[in-house]
This record gives C-alpha cells, structure tokens and sequence, in this order.
C-alpha cells in the first residue's frame, strides 16, 4: 500500500496513476497513520505558484535522491532545468491553476523522485491515459509533421523514441484508414452479450456464466430487441459504418438465438453499407459449426477467435476450460466455412508465462495464419480475481513483458502484419500497452473508432457505454447502461429514457 498526502486533491489522479504505473497492482491510502510502503506528500502553497513533492519512509521524507543521481536517461534538453531543481530539492514551479501546464510538471517531478527511487523508467514516461496514438492523430490532422510531435511527446511526457515512433505510424495508418468515413453523420452499432462460458482469471468485464440464464437468455433478448428498435428508429437515415457484437461471448448464445438475434439487426438496420460485422467468437468452447453458419448467413464479415496463450498449463491457471487442439479445430472450421477475416487475441505476461512461451504461442499462431491478432499486456482490474488473488500469483505475473512484447512484434511482421491500433490500460504489465495488428485490408475499423472517440457509437445491452460526438461543440458524452443482467431486463425502460434525454441534445 501506497500513502497519499495531498494539501490539494486538484491532481490526486494524476499522481495516483503514475504510482500504479510504476507499482502496479497497488493500493492506496489517504490518511496518515496507515500501513504504506512510503508516502507521497504534495503541497501546494497560497499562491498556487509553488508545489513541493516528497516521499517519506520509515520516517524520513526526501525530496531529492538520497544519492547524487547525475544523468536523467530519458527526455530532452528542454527538462533539464527541471531535473537540476529536483536534484537540488527545489519545489516545482508553475501556475497550479493552469491544468494542461501544471500537470505535466508535477508529474515529471514525480517521475523523478520515482526513478531515482526505483532506478526504473517507463516506455511511455508520463503519459497514463489510454489513448497515446490520439495525440499523435489530432496532431497530425493539425498539421504538425512526424518531427513536431515527436518532440512534443519527449518534451511533455518524457515518452521512449520508440514509442513516439509506434504512436506516429498507426496514427498516420489509422487516417488513412478512417479517411473514407463521415464521422458528423455516420455511426456504429454496439451489441452487447454480458455471458460467456466461464469467467477468465483476468476479466472483469460484464459477463456471467451462461449457464446460470439456461433457459432465460430469452428474457434477456427480448430487452435487448426493445433497445434496439429504439435505437434503430433514432438513429435512421443515418449511414451505419459498423457493426459489432461483443461482450462477453456472442457466441456463448445459442445458434438459435444468434439467428434471432442476428435477424432482427438486420431487419432493424440498413448494414447494406456497413464497412465491417464484427462477432467476437472469443472463446472456442462456445464455437459449433452451427453457430458459424448462422453468423455466415447473416452477413458476418469477421469473428475473433481467442486462445490468449497457446500454452495448456496457463489456459487451465486462468479457466479457459479449453485446449490447445480445440483453439486449431474451430479455426480450421471458420476456415473451412468461408470467413476470412478471423482475429486473435493473445495476453502476455500471464502467470507463469516465459519469454519462450510467448515464442512457443506465436510459432503456434503462424502456422495457423490469422488475418489480424492483438497482443494484449495484462492489467490488473480491480474487480478480476486475479487481483482478489493477487498474493497468490504477483511473483509469477507480468514477468519479461518487453521481451514478450518483442517477439509479439516481429512475429507479426513476419505474418505480412502492421500495427494499425493502440491502446492501454489502467495497471497494465510492465506499463506497455495492447496493439492491434493486421494484413493489409483486415484492420478492424471499429477498434480505430471506439479507441480515437472520432464517431458515435451507439451501444445496446447490458453494461454497454453509448458515445454521442458533438462535433460543433468538440465535446463527447456519455450514457451508460446498468451492468447487471437482470436489472438490465427489470429496468430497460429507464435506460432508454436516459439516452432519449442524451439524445435530444445531441440531434439539436
């Protein structure tokens, strides 16, 4: 545990997200007195001219390195000042007031004194949201050259060249990419299914066992069809980009449920135009041949079939409840069955994982031939049971990641794979991040939009998010859905008055 000690919570968040890039998994405490690793103190003075920053430990507070630390390895000229203050134990200077400034100086301070702390520095520096590429993408629609924005991210966050150099060419992919869009009047349609055939180690999305609704999943679907006739019927006239089922695990429905459900999109919505149909087929044990027929039949484009390792042991650590063999058999069906657009998505840094299992995985994966995979570093959420078991399996979590990340990345190379999304998350391994990467043609257009926030999204279902674009206003909002199932089914009345309030402001 982690103390915080602030005079001023204007930056609390701030702060307490780089402590959990730097010690992921940790907790925090706001109270003196507490059982805590150290403290981190802030102190901001009358004027809001002055903010001091220091750690204690046992006692003693430093607010530069207890040894002389004489070279910072990462940033440019421009911040060498600010090191020399912090070696020196000077407070930081700035106008507390002025958000965008102040934060980025009070956290390079705190990267330093965690640096010459831990001896340890972050592949993306300062920088702990989860859309990196969208600074290099508004940028670049700002016109600012490659050369510009790359200073500006060493400058600012104290970010590595080469995820500077990441950043710019997806974000320069995924223009390209988005180009033929319309974002003002087009959307995309998000259908979530909360259930999946077990509840992985990892996850804490909405899902449930499907299972426990043997019998009620109609129950559910009916409240769904409700919201999607609402939503049909407020958004017509407008071009649908995509469309995509996620969860959960789709495919945990039956195959006649999914016709069901599948038909009544397409009577709903004109996909006549739709650039992509997303089925997330996520789990291989929810995968039969009937299922893949229906998805066929009904105009889906691309599935993702997901085995996140390739290795037995780990699948039965993090209850996959499936093979190996079964991962090759449902692939070689989809296959078989015509879908040639199939993703993959993979984890590194699971329990008990290696460098050589990652290798072992994408050897695995090559001779299979995806047509687009995503390497996802593991984060530790807060509601997985994962981090409810945390002491169990902290020393053989998130081991090797950059290696990992490594092989990940000329594996794909070698599949005739580019990067073409980014995104990270909240106590991510090694503080890497998750990337997509595809066959020219196979990018999914979706994961572009819903990570860049350039387009609505209009989402159905249980624990799904709405996102309404106000593009004349240069604002986004927000209108979420209860996550619990049943009180998805109790309360889908509410939920559709909640977004018609959202909604009449946004056509406006």
């Amino acid at each position: 545990m982690i103390g915080i000690l602030l005079n001023d919570n204007a930056y609390e968040q701030d702060i307490r997200e780089l402590l959990m890039a730097f010690y992921p998994g940790e907790t925090f405490a706001h109270e003196e007195g507490a059982e805590v690793s150290f403290y981190v103190e802030g102190k901001v003075n009358e004027e809001g001219s002055r903010f001091s920053l220091r750690i204690g430990e046992d006692g003693v507070w430093e607010a530069a390195p207890k040894k002389e630390v004489f070279l910072f390895p990462q940033g440019p000229e421009e911040i060498k000042g600010e090191w020399e203050e912090f070696q020196k134990g000077l407070p930081v200077s700035l106008n507390y007031y002025d958000r965008t400034e102040a934060k980025s100086k009070i956290k390079r301070r705190l990267y330093f004194i965690l640096y010459a702390r831990t001896g340890k520095t972050l592949p993306w520096g300062t920088l702990t949201g989860i859309r990196p590429t969208k600074i290099a993408l508004t940028r670049l629609e700002e016109g600012w050259s490659p050369e510009e924005i790359s200073a500006y991210m060493r400058r600012t966050y104290l970010t590595s060249q080469e995820k500077i150099d990441l950043s710019i060419d997806i974000a320069e992919r995924e223009r390209s990419l988005l180009a033929p869009l319309n974002y003002e009047k087009g959307y995309s349609l998000y259908v979530g299914i909360p259930f999946c055939p077990t509840t992985c180690l990892y996850c804490s999305f909405t899902s449930y066992p499907i299972g426990k609704w043997a019998g009620r999943t109609g129950e559910y679907l009916k409240a769904l069809f409700r919201e999607l006739e609402y939503t049909a019927k407020r958004f017509q006239g407008r071009p649908l980009d995509t469309v995509y089922f996620g969860g959960g695990t789709p495919t945990s429905l039956s195959a006649e449920d999914l016709d069901q459900l599948l038909k009544k999109v397409r009577e709903l919505f004109d996909t006549s135009q739709a650039l992509e149909f997303t089925v997330e087929a996520g789990r291989p044990d929810s995968i039969t041949r009937e299922k893949l027929l229906t998805l066929k039949k009904h105009g889906v484009t691309r599935i993702s079939i997901n085995p996140q390792t390739m290795k037995q042991e780990t699948l039965d650590i993090i209850g996959r409840r499936h093979t190996v063999e079964m991962v090759k058999e449902k692939f070689a069906l989809a296959r078989e069955l015509g879908f040639d657009n199939i993703n993959m998505d993979f984890i590194i840094g699971l329990p008990g994982e290696t460098a050589e299992d990652t290798a072992m995985t994408m050897e695995e994966i090559k001779a299979l031939g995806p047509d687009s995979i995503t390497v996802h570093s593991l984060a530790i959420k807060r509601a997985s049971r994962l981090n409810l078991l945390w002491e169990e399996y902290k020393d053989r979590t998130g081991k090797d990641i950059d290696a990992m990340a490594e092989i990940s990345r000329k594996a794909a190379g070698e599949m005739g794979m580019e990067p073409y999304y980014l995104y990270r998350q909240k106590n991510i391994a090694g503080n890497f991040e998750n990337v997509g990467y595809a066959l020219p043609g196979k990018a999914c257009i979706y994961n572009i939009l819903i990570m860049e926030e350039l387009q609505t999204i209009a989402a159905c279902g249980a624990g799904t998010t709405t996102k309404l674009i106000f593009p004349s206003e240069n604002r986004k909002e927000r209108v979420e859905n209860v996550k619990d199932a049943d009180q998805y089914v109790e309360r889908i009345e509410e939920m559709l008055e909640r977004k018609e309030k959202m909604l009449a402001k946004w056509e406006k």
